[in-house]
Formats: C-alpha cells, structure tokens, sequence
C-alpha cells in the first residue's frame, strides 16, 4: 500500500514538473530564415523579397508588427472578414508556422522612408492624425498607431511611409464595412466618422512619417 501511494505521489510530481517545462518553452520561436525563403518564394512578386513593394498597389510590409502580419494572412486564408482573391490564393499555401515566420522575417527588414505628395492637404492630415476631431467623436490617429507612426507591437499596426494609395483604401473599406477583422470593429467606427477629404488627406500625411 505504501508503495501504491509513494509510486502514485512520485508520478504526479513528475506530471507537474513536465507541465511546468512544456509551460516554461512557451510558443515555438519565429523562424526568420524560413520566414525569407517563403518571402522569396510566395511574397516577393508583389511585396519584394525585403518588404519594400515597389508598387502602391500592394502594401509595404518592411518592419510591420509580425503579430499584426501573421493575424492579416490567417484573415486572408478564412476569407471571411478580409477578402481578396490573390491573397487567398496565396495565403492558402501557408501553414500557422509558415504565416509566423514569413511575418516575423518581412518584420525584421528595413521598411523605405515615403513621402506626402499633397502640400494643400498637409495641414489637415496632421490635425486629424495627431488631435482627432472632438467635435466628430473622431480619435487622434497617433493615439493608437503612436506620433510617429510606428505602430504599437502587438496592438496596433505600423503606417509611416505606407503607399497613400494603400491607407486611402484600406480606410474607404473599413468605412463601407468591406474589411471587417479590426477587433472590436475599431477601425470601422472611426472610418465611418471620416469624410473622403479626411481619409486622402490622413493617407497622404502618414506615407509622410517616418
């Protein structure tokens, strides 16, 4: 009997004792080399093998929040709350380690400086980036995405020197509820308090931090 109970105590300490170790190792680490070769192989066509796409059609996505990248590629793959046909095709490819280490390496890489090409609208692009609009309910942009743009990690997305082009239709789709996958619809209830002269001029200012 006291064998039972010895041999019984000894293999629950052991249970804990592995637990606590498959506890301590946490989630498997992002695998940047991996991440480059699928880069190279899946992104680079449109988004260049470093992040810097070269084209305002297809986003930056040099020193993006790999959190912010991977959870964007899982939304793709779902086609439910983000849709788009050629992203889904290619999003369909990746396993969960696939999607984080991709993210994880385009996140490492320098993003290239842009630049706001609208001098009229300059002025009204920062009030409303850095001080919101209180009389529309309309948040300061920098609240969330940071004075400079760089973005919170885990939270909130980098958008300095992101294609104007890009922001502007991201924004218009957040507003016509065509992109759904913000948490807590966020970006859809501050769209929706924007006016198009606002979301070009926001877009533009923002292509402009750094």
């Amino acid at each position: 009997m006291k064998r039972a109970v010895a041999f019984a105590i000894l293999a629950a300490s052991s249970a804990v004792v592995c637990a606590q170790e498959a506890g301590s190792k946490g989630p498997a680490k992002a695998d940047t080399a991996k991440g480059q070769k699928i880069a190279q192989q899946v992104c680079a066509a449109c988004h260049a093998a470093d992040g810097n796409s070269p084209t305002a059609a297809n986003p930056k996505l040099a020193g993006q929040m790999p959190e912010y990248l991977a959870k964007q590629l899982v939304n793709f793959k779902a086609n439910t709350d983000r849709k788009n046909p050629v992203m889904l095709g290619m999003a369909s490819t990746l396993s969960p380690d696939d999607m984080r280490d991709v993210a994880a390496y385009y996140g490492s890489q320098k993003p290239a400086a842009g630049s706001a090409k609208n001098k009229d609208t300059v002025a009204l692009g920062q009030k409303l980036w850095r001080g919101g609009d209180v009389a529309r309910g309309l948040p300061a942009c920098a609240s969330c995405h940071g004075a400079v743009g760089a973005g919170v990690p885990t939270q909130y997305p980098r958008l300095a020197g992101q294609y104007a082009e890009y922001t502007e239709a991201q924004l218009r789709a957040f507003r016509a509820g065509e992109r759904a996958n913000d948490p807590a619809k966020m970006m859809r209830s501050v769209a929706a308090k924007m006016s198009d002269a606002d979301i070009k001029a926001v877009a533009d200012y923002v292509a402009g931090l750094k």
